[in-house]
């Protein structure tokens, strides 16, 4: 079987990209920033990648003009557009030509205009001892399963002082969720790939279904974690559209130097 290929977008960090790595997929992060990580990464437009060929799209877009926190400012930002870009962004992504999607966000008017969240988590589920609200909407994955309910419930990110960095440093996926994206969505991706004759079956919905999924029960016995981790050689950061075709690359060709 060929290597699974997924993309990452609007991901600097390369936590979810390195997680993917290690289980074995080509995996990509693309965004405006370059990445702060050694490892595959195009800094361009994510909406030029989405017809290459992926398997799987992780995806965080902005939440500046979406979050619920910020409603004190969402007159404004109705009124000059900005939300409705926003909420744009995030229909072509839900709308991307590849099969297995996630796209993560937290509290936001996404709920309210496009659908509401397949799935809300918290930190604490996953080994980190804070507390930040984070939703998922899924098309054709499953469930996460919480892997490390721990003590701790303060929201850390919420209190960090103000500076330039202080979004960046919120906007950071917390390696234990980004190991259980790897983990068990990969590991899903990767049985699916492997049995092409099976159905698949559909955990998301698409873009403007107004179901909503219970966000923390069905959980159990929802994911499959079936990889070992298995790193792959890396490359620097490259431009968009001046190191690929318009397809995803294919692993071996695209290390290449």
């Amino acid at each position: 079987m060929r290597q699974p290929t997924a993309l990452v977008a609007c991901e600097f960090s390369g936590r979810v990209r390195d997680a993917l790595t290690r289980a074995g997929f080509y995996a990509v992060s693309c965004d405006l920033l370059p990445s702060e990580t050694e490892g595959e990464h195009i800094q361009c437009d994510v909406l030029e990648m989405l017809d290459w060929g992926w398997d799987l799209l992780i995806a965080h877009p902005p939440c500046t003009d979406l979050a619920t926190s910020g409603a004190r400012w969402f007159p404004e930002k109705i009124a000059d557009g900005r939300q409705e870009r926003a909420l744009d962004f995030v229909r072509e992504l839900l709308a991307a030509p590849i099969p297995f999607k996630a796209l993560e966000n937290p509290k936001s008017v996404i709920s309210s205009q496009i659908r509401k969240p397949d799935q809300i988590i918290q930190p604490w589920m996953f080994g980190h001892g804070e507390r930040k609200e984070t939703h998922f909407w899924l098309q054709n994955l499953p469930l996460l399963v919480p892997t490390e309910i721990v003590e701790g419930r303060e929201p850390t990110v919420h209190h960090m002082a103000p500076g330039p960095d202080r979004w960046k440093n919120r906007s950071r996926t917390y390696q234990g969720i980004a190991d259980a994206i790897a983990t068990q969505w990969g590991g899903y991706v990767l049985s699916q790939l492997a049995s092409p004759a099976r159905p698949v079956q559909v955990q998301g919905r698409a873009p403007g279904s107004s179901d909503h999924a219970s966000p923390i029960r069905r959980t159990e016995a929802r994911a499959e974690r079936t990889l070992d981790p298995a790193r792959t050689e890396t490359a620097s950061a490259r431009e968009c559209g001046s190191a690929f075709p318009s397809r995803a690359p294919e692993p071996s060709a695209a290390r290449v130097g």
